[in-house]
Parts: C-alpha cells; sequence; structure tokens
C-alpha cells in the first residue's frame, strides 16, 4: 500500500509532468504561429558606422535553411551572402569588405547598387528630344573622358532611407533634378528579399518628373570557393546569348553586335571562365587591366529571347564545391567582368588582397552606352511611367 508520502511523491511527479507537458505544447503552438505568420526570413539589424554624422546600418536576412545576406543602407550594397557546399558547409560567396567606412571608400563597386545610369555612356553625353546633355565623366583613360557607373558620386555613394523592414528590405533613395547632370527628379526603392528556396530577389523601381536614361544594377562580385579563396578561372559559366555588343576602347559600344561563335565570347555551353581567356582576341584586349597581353571579360552579353520578362539567363557553377548559381533576369543584356584592374593592392574581408581574377562580376544591365544608340532597348524614362527591373539569384549545389 502507498504510503502518505508516497502518495505525495506520485502526485508531485504527475504535477511536474503535466507542466512539462503544457511547456513543450506552448512552445511547439508558439512555433507554429511564428512559421505561419511568416517569420521567415528572420531579419536583425546593427548600427554598423556612421557617413556625414547620419547612422550607416547592417541588416540580416536568414531563411529557414540558414543562408544569410547582409545588406547595408550605404550605397545598398550588399555586404554578404552565406551559402553551404555540398557538404553543408556555409561560406561568403561574394567579395567586399568588413567595415562600413571600407564601403565608404570602396574602389570597386563590390556588391553596390549602381546608379542612375550602370556602364559606360561616352563621352557622359546624349541627346533627347532636340536637346544635348552633358553628364560628369569619371572612367576612360587618364582625361576619363567616359561617364560610368552613375559618374563621379553614384548611387553606391548615397545613404538611403529605409522604409521597410518585415520580410524584405526596402530603401529609397532620391536623386535630385541635375544630379550628376542628369535631368528629372528621379525617385528610386531598391528591394531584398530571401526566400525559403534560397532565391536572393532585387527589385529596382523609380519614377521621373522628366525624362531621363535609368539602368539600376547591383554590382555583385562571386567566388563560389567561398571566403575569397582563389580565383574564378575554373568555374563554369553558361549565358543564354548569341551575341555581345561591340566594344570600342575604353569599353563604350560601337552600336555593332558581335556573334559569339568560335570566339572567347562564346558561352552558350558550360565552360570554364578561364579557359579562352588567355586569347589574343581584339575584344579581350580592349578591356585592359593587369593582364597586359591579352586583358579580359569586361563586356555586354546581349540575351537571347528578351522580353522584359523574367528569364533564366545565366549559370555559374563551382565543382569543387558544388555550388551553383542561377540568374534570371527582366533586363537585356548581362555584362561579365573578370575583376581586370584588380591588382591586389585593395583588402577585402578578413584582410584578404582583391587580385585579378579574385570575383567575377555578373550585372544584369541595359546596354552600355544606350541612350546613344536608338535600335539599342530603351533607357529613357518618362514621367508617366515607372521604371521596374528583377534580378534573382537562386543558389543550390550540385553533386
Amino acid at each position: 500500500m502507498f504510503t502518505t508520502s508516497d502518495k505525495t511523491k506520485v502526485i508531485l511527479l504527475i504535477t511536474f509532468a503535466l507542466l512539462l507537458s503544457c511547456s513543450f505544447t506552448t512552445n511547439s503552438s508558439q512555433a507554429q504561429e511564428s512559421h505561419s505568420l511568416g517569420q521567415w526570413p528572420q531579419v536583425s539589424k546593427r548600427l554598423w558606422g556612421e557617413v556625414n554624422k547620419q547612422p550607416i546600418w547592417l541588416f540580416q536576412l536568414t531563411n529557414i535553411n540558414g543562408m544569410k545576406v547582409r545588406v547595408t543602407n550605404f550605397g545598398a550594397y550588399v555586404q554578404a551572402i552565406e551559402v553551404p557546399d555540398k557538404n553543408g558547409i556555409f561560406n561568403d560567396i561574394i567579395l567586399g569588405y568588413d567595415s562600413a567606412q571600407q564601403y565608404v571608400n570602396d574602389c570597386c563597386y563590390n556588391g553596390a547598387t549602381v546608379g542612375r545610369f550602370a556602364n559606360r555612356i561616352k563621352h557622359g553625353r546624349y541627346s533627347f528630344d532636340e536637346q544635348t546633355y552633358q553628364l560628369t565623366t569619371n572612367n576612360g583613360g587618364i582625361n576619363k573622358i567616359n561617364h560610368n557607373h552613375g559618374g563621379l558620386i553614384g548611387f553606391n555613394k548615397k545613404r538611403w532611407q529605409v522604409s521597410r523592414v518585415d520580410k524584405a528590405l526596402v530603401f529609397t533613395y532620391t536623386s535630385a533634378d541635375g544630379e550628376q547632370g542628369y535631368p528629372g527628379k528621379l525617385a528610386v526603392q531598391a528591394k531584398f528579399e530571401l526566400s525559403n528556396n534560397n532565391e536572393f530577389i532585387i527589385t529596382y523601381s523609380a519614377t521621373t518628373t522628366k525624362p531621363t536614361p535609368v539602368n539600376i544594377i547591383p554590382h555583385l562580385y562571386f567566388n563560389l570557393n567561398g571566403d575569397g579563396q582563389g580565383n574564378i578561372e575554373d568555374h563554369q559559366l553558361q549565358i543564354n546569348a548569341n551575341y555581345i555588343t561591340e566594344a570600342e576602347p575604353y569599353l563604350t559600344a560601337t552600336g555593332k553586335l558581335l556573334p559569339v561563335k568560335d570566339t572567347p565570347f562564346d558561352f552558350t555551353q558550360m565552360k570554364a571562365l578561364g579557359r579562352d581567356i588567355k586569347t589574343i582576341h581584339p575584344q579581350l584586349k580592349l578591356a585592359g587591366g593587369q593582364d597586359k597581353q591579352y586583358g579580359g571579360y569586361d563586356h555586354n552579353w546581349v540575351l537571347a529571347n528578351y522580353d522584359g520578362k523574367m528569364r533564366q539567363q545565366a549559370v555559374l557553377f563551382e565543382k569543387i564545391t558544388g555550388r551553383k548559381l542561377t540568374i534570371s533576369t527582366t533586363q537585356p543584356g548581362l555584362q561579365i567582368y573578370s575583376g581586370n584592374f584588380m591588382n591586389g593592392t585593395v583588402k577585402g574581408k578578413k584582410g584578404k588582397l582583391m587580385a585579378n581574377r579574385s570575383g567575377v562580376a555578373i550585372e544584369p544591365q541595359h546596354f552600355p552606352d544606350s541612350p546613344n544608340h536608338s535600335h539599342f532597348p530603351n533607357t529613357i524614362l518618362l514621367p508617366e511611367q515607372t521604371y521596374l527591373e528583377v534580378n534573382k539569384f537562386h543558389f543550390s549545389v550540385q553533386y
């Protein structure tokens, strides 16, 4: 028979079990509620620095798989993308810096949002509706004869306003009428989303008060080895493009399209980035940089079947890690830049020096010098229109 003491012990054990059960039920319910309310990706932020006595924030998006993306409101830079390899090991697969001040001093658009017009405009000059406009010039030889990536102070040098932080990050910036020579006040929005399917989606939208050229792009340098290890010459690349826009000295566009077939620019089938990069070819030579003999890639590929809709257009693959990047975009072109001018003097993350071929920039865009070539896809935004371009970076592994 149970004694009073035994009964007391049993009652205490049952009570403890019930409390424990309730505790697990409550936690499970809360987790279910959190998931059902769409709490993935999780978003956190921290104060990272300041510019002109204004705060610079670093935001982190984390999805249900543990993939992380970090973005800062200075220059709307993407600071890091951490994805797993085929063994489940996470590494950061874009080039960049560890501190906010390094981004303020960035030389190479490492992860930047570039605008008002990315890539080059010859002599910084274009005409529209019988009026000629002169933009600032910051690229092209010692005399800096061309306009590139928004001019002397582009969107990557601006502190963006943070307008939304939930399942997505939304930054805004208003470019004044006349800024860098551009007509019209341009209201810009940059939206950054991370899905549970390991898709990082960047959407740019804008409206203007006057007709103005607009070509806003993400300028990410990828190295799928992770943490800036090695170079990108063994990375496999495929591009859905049969032509490039012909480049002239200082990499403005002639207006002609060159077929890629039987040239180093043929990536219609997957091949190593470095396979043909040391080929004697006049277009490669024009790209210049550290390799004085051969040059490298810094060209615009004309994407096939362009109709302004979202299409898969490129795949980048690194066979040792198994990391695979699939790029889809609404844009008509894709600039591939093999880091030709990175000379190993600038320190990136963890103090690593960024050298030629440390990363490859893959930039969905409109064509270089588009305002001066009427047969290129239009880049003039009118006041009654809304600029809208979407870029999707899908990360996976291939065994």
